[in-house]
């Protein structure tokens, strides 16, 4: 029997508009760089894989703690992604990390259906978490948003040193929940994070996905929040 629903925070509960991805792709087309349909599909699924705690962010984060250099580090790997040359990538990259900081300022943006959707499973009687892989805890954004009265608890993995997909963070938003890995949903947009890990954990991953990104999950989708119910029932 489900008790617990938990949930990711950027990406799912957190949305930036305009997307970074997009404003990126946007300033390549601008430089004359072909992209593809293709090519944007395959670079944003590596944003989240890269994301997941993967070994590549791992490498990047230890070799520049200077948060340019590791912008730089990753506008060069997702401009290789896309089909840029190694050397054109290492050319490109400050460019592209000056262009974002100069004109990326997305506002903060929670779809309405969640705002809805919140506050019905709580009177269903689900607790509910926010489980992220934040460095440091968020409270004060959730309640920036108008969400925090709506969640029993949340977890950073900064708090654990314990990141999606890995089994820590997740056995440790269980505790917190006080359920059982069968009795919790989790639902998150990252495949590579939120599926993999909360399946790996045991519990029930449910994905986030409204443009169709992860078309081979393996799990229950859904693309609006006001899907969810009918996974309930």
């Amino acid at each position: 029997m489900l008790k617990a629903i938990l949930f990711d925070l950027d990406g799912t509960l957190r949305h930036h508009l305009p997307n970074g991805g997009e404003v990126f792709n946007d300033y390549a087309l601008s430089l004359g760089i072909p992209i593809s349909e293709e090519d944007r599909l395959r670079a944003n699924r590596w944003e989240h894989y890269y994301f997941a705690n993967s070994p590549e962010i791992k490498t990047d984060s230890a070799l520049f703690e200077d948060e340019e250099k590791f912008r730089v580090a990753f506008g060069r790997r997702r401009l290789i992604v896309m089909g840029c040359s190694t050397q054109q990538a290492a050319d490109l990259s400050p460019q592209f990390s000056a262009h974002m900081r100069a004109n990326h300022h997305p506002q903060v943006h929670v779809p309405e259906e969640a705002r809805t959707l919140l506050p019905a499973l709580q009177e269903a009687g689900y607790l509910l978490g926010v489980v992220s892989n934040r460095e440091k805890p968020y409270q004060e954004q959730l309640e920036e948003m108008g969400l925090r009265g709506h969640f029993a608890f949340t977890l950073a993995g900064g708090e654990i040193n314990s990141f999606k997909p890995e089994r820590g963070i997740f056995d440790e938003a269980l505790r917190r929940a006080g359920t059982s890995a069968p009795e919790t949903m989790y639902v998150g947009d990252n495949y590579f994070a939120d599926v993999v890990g909360s399946r790996r954990a045991g519990l029930w991953p449910v994905l986030y996905d409204p443009i169709g990104l992860f078309p081979e999950a393996g799990c229950a989708v859904i693309t609006a929040f006001d899907q969810l119910p009918d996974l309930l029932k």
